[in-house]
């Protein structure tokens, strides 16, 4: 009984959120996710390459940089295909499973940027602070493992809190948002979620204690550049992009939560879908671009390999 009722749920066709304007505006609504996703694609995809082919980038800093290329692809990747069917065939519809694995690939790609912001910290903490220790400490091993790390605990939290909403009896059919995630899959069941908010906060607390971790090494960083010009000259060059990309994230993952938890039934409609959509279209797009355009060594060779 309890695996036919498994399949049944799998098998199930849920139905996701229409903009109002769609009819209206369905080919610009397309051209313009469309846009932004070969944007996202084509600017990632350059970054990757010329942290790969160019030797003298082959240091810690460019090896986390590249990473967050890697999981701006990845996490937008779980949005744009999905909303462009769906526009295209103007259908907005997903079975359970799909719906399941677009909130996994979603959401492990944002907690994936919070681990590897935190790397990031902690490579440019030892980097200004303790610069004679900077290759000691952050070899290539140790870089690959700081990688991993920022991969595996992520998914580990993602793949448990996945398990624990997708095993839950469905009772409803509609996700009041344009794409999934895991609290709207939770919401679905009409038995109780104590277990899930419970391991939901427990998540928020572990990764806000990261950006915690991260705001106590910009303080340390703010600290140890007083002392020297150089030093100075090194924080702003490579640790303002690392700080309006986290200032970027951070609002972004209020919003959502914002939504998510408490907003569905009290904000309009544009604004609900700004709030969802601004959490998927701005930090894939925000952070290459300040990664690209404010780091001399990264621009220099962009523009140099483009010619």
């Amino acid at each position: 009984m309890n695996n036919m009722m498994d399949n049944v749920s799998y098998s199930m066709i849920l139905t996701l959120m229409v903009p109002k304007e769609t009819k209206s505006y369905l080919h610009v609504y397309f051209i313009c996710f469309l846009a932004l996703y070969l944007l996202i694609l084509s600017i990632n995809i350059r970054l990757v390459m010329v942290f790969i082919m160019e030797k003298a980038l082959h240091e810690p800093m460019y090896m986390f940089l590249c990473h967050v290329c890697i999981n701006g692809v990845y996490g937008a990747s779980g949005f744009y295909p999905k909303i462009l069917s769906d526009l295209i065939l103007d259908s907005y519809v997903i079975s359970f499973h799909m719906c399941a694995l677009q909130a996994y690939v979603i959401y492990s790609s944002l907690l994936s940027e919070i681990t590897i912001l935190t790397v990031m910290a902690y490579d440019r903490y030892v980097a200004i602070c303790k610069p004679l220790e900077y290759h000691s400490k952050l070899t290539k091993d140790t870089c690959v493992k700081l990688i991993l790390f920022s991969w595996i605990v992520p998914n580990c939290f993602c793949i448990t809190a996945a398990l624990f909403s997708n095993l839950r009896p469905i009772c409803k059919y509609h996700i009041d948002k344009l794409y999934c995630d895991n609290w709207s899959i939770v919401k679905l069941s009409c038995v109780s979620s104590f277990v899930n908010n419970v391991f939901g906060y427990a998540i928020i607390v572990i990764f806000f204690s990261f950006i915690v971790l991260i705001i106590v090494s910009y303080f340390k960083l703010i600290s140890a550049c007083k002392a020297s010009l150089e030093s100075r000259r090194k924080f702003w060059q490579t640790c303002l992009p690392h700080i309006l990309s986290l200032m970027n994230f951070t609002f972004s993952i209020l919003f959502d939560s914002m939504y998510s938890r408490y907003g569905a039934n009290d904000i309009s409609e544009s604004l609900r879908n700004f709030l969802a959509l601004e959490l998927v279209i701005v930090p894939p797009v925000f952070n290459p671009l300040i990664y690209g355009l404010n780091i001399r060594a990264v621009r220099k060779r962009v523009f140099t390999c483009s010619k």
